[in-house]
């Protein structure tokens, strides 16, 4: 039950476990690592595992919704178990499923996804604007009236990224900057911690944006894609007390025993407390 904003919820969850997200991500090497077969079986036997271990200890978990979707129905039921388990912990659940389209194809999307009684109901889902950002209202309007959130692609770290986030607007701004700024309008009247996310990559270095947004910054890439949590002050700067810190292989990389998982996760907890201020 959503009693209050995500960003009040996702706040108090931080302060309460710490800012570490761990990333559901079910790579074909990762069951392979731990012994498991590639099927939904194996799918099911890795995720129920992680969620065994940190639902209660961890705050916010982000599964990929590739890596389930990848076995059709049987791997979205997984998913969907998933994020029943963890919210039923106490733990906040961010969808990683990039939606983005327009009308009443997005307004599908919300209600599945944002809905309070959606079937995939999570706290927030990661969307994509790049058809503009109006094509996302029917999901703002969603996360709104549900208390859910949002976070949005900025400052992505592939490669291929700046090809569009760092082209300029008719009216100036970058892509990327003018993203920014709708979901600053948005989290505008938030009391102190907004709904509306920004998802920028930790590998990215450094950046002339402003991300102070009054609102969270999801940033994956942590871990063994190459991002630091002592390099969080430098791309984020004064911004950083909002960041959201993403990580999947550095603790799925450390299963299957719970033991390994949970010791995992409280070294990057521990880290992303210090550099965060927690």
């Amino acid at each position: 039950m959503r009693n209050e904003p995500f960003g009040t919820r996702l706040r108090a969850i931080m302060d309460a476990r710490g800012p570490l997200c761990v990333g559901i991500d079910p790579h074909q090497h990762l069951l392979d690592q731990w012994g498991l077969p590639d099927t939904a079986e194996g799918l099911a036997s890795f995720t129920y595992t992680v969620v065994d271990a940190l639902a209660d200890r961890v705050g916010v978990f982000k599964p990929q919704s590739a890596f389930f979707e990848r076995f059709g129905s049987a791997g979205i039921a997984v998913l969907e178990q998933a994020t029943i388990r963890l919210r039923e912990a106490g733990a906040l659940v961010i969808i990683d499923a990039k939606r983005g389209d327009i009308g009443t194809t997005m307004a599908g999307y919300a209600a599945a996804y944002l809905a309070e009684k959606g079937p995939l109901a999570c706290d927030a889902l990661t969307v994509s604007p790049y058809l503009g950002f109006g094509s996302l209202q029917p999901a703002i309007d969603e996360a709104r009236a549900a208390g859910a959130g949002l976070f949005v692609l900025a400052l992505t770290s592939n490669p291929e990224g700046p090809q569009f986030q760092s082209a300029r607007t008719a009216a100036g701004p970058t892509v990327a900057g003018a993203v920014l700024d709708g979901l600053r309008e948005l989290n505008a009247e938030a009391a102190e911690l907004g709904s509306f996310g920004a998802v920028v990559g930790a590998t990215i270095s450094s950046t002339e944006e402003d991300l102070d947004i009054r609102g969270p910054l999801l940033a994956p890439g942590l871990g063994a894609q190459g991002g630091t949590a002592d390099g969080l002050r430098e791309v984020f700067g004064d911004a950083v007390r909002n960041v959201v810190p993403s990580s999947s292989r550095e603790i799925l990389g450390a299963g299957p025993d719970a033991a390994g998982l949970q010791a995992a996760a409280d070294r990057a907890n521990d880290a992303y407390r210090t550099v965060l201020g927690y």
